[in-house]
């Protein structure tokens, strides 16, 4: 048997831009992929909570440094510039590997700047 646990959370993420005519996907700053341990192609789960919206897409590398967070195609009728979302990335593990599991919750502050203290 496997659990679904959380992997990696970019908690109150700012959406910088919403591009409609794009085949689909969420645009995020390599630097945040990086501190999260989210890889592009990686299948997250977004939550706006301006409206409510949860939708899954999956993840393309932004610009390293850019703060950019950007809902592409379909997924961006659900967000606007300047919503806070919460990013989520899961991982499948066994009931022993879940037990000691810690999750990477990674803080940003409005500018999409990770916060340290």
């Amino acid at each position: 048997m496997y659990l679904e646990m959380m992997k990696a959370k970019l908690h109150r993420a700012r959406v910088t831009d919403a591009n409609l005519n794009y085949m689909g996907s969420i645009t995020i700053d390599q630097d945040l992929l990086d501190a999260a341990g989210i890889l592009p192609n990686e299948k997250v789960q977004v939550v706006n909570n301006n409206n409510g919206a949860r939708f899954e897409t999956y993840v393309i590398s932004g610009e390293r440094g850019s703060g950019v967070i950007c809902l592409n195609g379909a997924a961006a009728r659900l967000v606007q510039p300047g919503d806070e979302v919460i990013i989520i990335a899961y991982v499948y593990m066994t009931p022993e590997e879940a037990r000691d599991w810690q999750p990477k919750v990674i803080f940003l502050n409005e500018k999409n700047e990770i916060i340290t203290d």
